[in-house]
Order: C-alpha cells, then structure tokens, then sequence
C-alpha cells in the first residue's frame, strides 16, 4: 500500500520575518555581516520595534520545514513535526501549512511565542539573522507523531534539533526508532558545522541509523575532517548509505541508489544566498520518491536552487513546479 506521505520532517518551526535594509541601517546596527545569532524574546522585540516604519515580510519556515513546503509545491504529500504557540506568528504559521496542504502534526501551545527568525536582506544578497526559538525549542519526545511518521516513505530530521540536548535529542531518538520499526527511511541534514562538532555524540548515533544525510561542503568536512568537499564526499561512504554534499557554484555530489555523480551548479547573480540548501533537500526528496533518477533529480534541485538565491527569501512562492519541469527536460 503507498505511503500517506512522501517526507514527514521534524525540526524547528519559525517564522521568518525578512527586512530589507539598506547598508547605512545596517551599518548602525553593529552586527557581524552574513552571522546568525540566537536571541531572546525580548530582544526579538527591540530589533522589530528598531525598524517599525519598514513592512516586515512573514514567511513561514524553519530549515527542514522549508524542505518539506518544496516538496509540497512540487506535488508531494508532506508532513511536519514543530512547535508553535498560539500567538498572531503561531497561528500564521499554522493557517499557512493549511494552505499549503502539509499535515502540521502539533497543535499550537497555549500561552507560549512562536520562535521567529528576522533575516536582514543587504544589498550584497548577504543575510544576517537574529534567531528566537521560543517555543520551537520546546520540542521533545511527546510531540512526535508516530503515526504520521509510519505513514511516510522518509522521515527528514533537521540538525539543529540536535542543538537541544534536553529535549530535542529525544524527540530525535524517538522519531529515529518510530521510522526504523515501520521501516521508514531516515533522512538527516547537518543544518551548521558545529552541530558535528558540539553535539556530535548524538549527531553520529543519528547518522549510523540514517539512510541519506544532506550537508554542505563545510558542513561533511567538519564530519568527515577531510581537507575538501570532494574528500569529504569519498569518506562518507564509509559512514552513511547515501548522501548529498553540496559545494555553492561547483554543484552537488550525489552517491544515492548506486548513482555516484557530481552535477554541476547553475550560474547566476544571487539576491539572498539563504534557502538553497534546504530547496536543493526538498526538491531531491521529491525526485526520488517520485521515481526520478538520482541524478536528473539533484539537477532539478539545483536549478530550483538557483531561482531561491535570484528573489528575496527562503522559499520560492510560485513557479516550482514549473522549474522542476523544465529542469528535468532540460
């Protein structure tokens, strides 16, 4: 019988709130350029209210979340794992994955704040984050949806739930052992390099019972401590079945289904160099459950890639289908 679901992700729900400033407003806000930082609440506040006069753009997302929205936009069946509150973010949050038509597995939690992620846009397409969790962080073991998660051909586990050993380590064990018992294949994103580094216990445990890992070339080189991507992408065939490591304008390694290949990036003059990676999962995701060639789909998914980092955001609003489209009778 097919599966209800073609990727049921888990990982942290945030709203993204884009701002685009000019490099003066930047200038006077004094932060590192192109660096994400987590920041309390409050402090979420005081950056918003800095610039009230701007019209703020809200996206809902979260890495791994975003991944799953792609695959939706392509005609895939997806499902999510996250915590949102039941605040005016939460509740966006949740109207939006309605829309979209993802199975948001988690009802909003009474009295607690939305995680969001206010992402500064510069003129040299950089991004600057300044990350709440709030409540994202809250997820744990009892939140996931061992239902939802046996009715799926992939469970796709983000990595910076590893950055919270109290509870979203065990909602990652959980889901882990859920998806191996009703023999659903494990996918695994590193997310950054120092969740390898910080968290790496639990990261590698994950890894062992992975089917796939997604990462960037920094990101298998901190893995793998190779010196390149290339170098990185030879050992991690000793470490996990399939993996797609991701190297910017040099394209992306495959080894997935026996297809071993590199595929070639597409050119272009990015806008905002944020969402490429979790486009490029999201997309390959939906190739090969959706009887794509490994390496016709990592060529589609590049080129999906490519149009998120030419607009503003981490997520394209319309059109996948149609690039997936083109791409693949290219």
């Amino acid at each position: 019988m097919a599966a209800e679901f073609d990727v049921c992700g888990l990982g942290n729900s945030l709203v993204d709130i884009l701002l685009e400033l000019t490099d003066e407003e930047f200038a006077r806000l004094g932060f590192e350029r192109g660096t994400m930082r987590l920041v309390d609440p409050h402090e979420q506040k005081a950056l918003l209210d800095r610039f009230g006069d701007h019209e703020p753009r809200l996206v809902s997302g979260g890495s791994v979340a975003n991944s799953i929205i792609a695959c939706s936009q392509l005609g895939g069946r997806g499902a999510f794992i996250g915590c949102v509150g039941d605040d005016r973010y939460g509740l966006h949050y949740t109207d939006e994955f309605e829309q979209l038509a993802i199975e948001f597995c988690t009802r909003p939690l009474v009295g607690e704040t939305t995680g969001t992620c206010v992402s500064i846009v510069t003129p040299d397409a950089e991004r600057t984050m300044r990350t709440s969790l709030a409540v994202s962080s809250h997820l744990a073991a009892r939140h996931v949806s061992a239902d939802r998660i046996a009715a799926s051909q992939w469970l796709f586990v983000e990595g910076y739930v590893f950055a919270n050993p109290n509870t979203g380590q065990h909602a990652i064990r959980e889901a882990v052992r859920v998806a191996k018992s009703h023999g659903v294949k494990v996918a695994l994103t590193c997310s950054e390099a120092f969740i390898p580094q910080v968290f790496g216990d639990a990261f590698f445990a994950a890894l062992g019972a992975a089917d796939l890992l997604f990462c960037n070339a920094g990101e298998a080189m901190a893995v793998t401590q190779a010196g390149s991507a290339a170098g990185a992408f030879a050992r991690l065939a000793d470490m996990v079945p399939a993996c797609v490591v991701t190297d910017g304008p040099n394209g992306a390694f495959v080894r997935f289904g026996g297809a071993e290949v590199q595929v070639p990036a597409y050119p272009c003059e990015p806008k905002d160099l944020t969402g490429a990676g979790d486009m490029f999962a999201g997309a390959f995701l939906y190739g090969v459950t959706h009887g794509v060639h490994p390496a016709t789909a990592a060529k589609a998914a590049n080129f999906l890639a490519m149009k998120v980092i030419t607009q503003i955001g981490a997520r394209l609003h319309h059109g996948a289908a149609q690039f997936w489209a083109e791409a693949v009778g290219a």
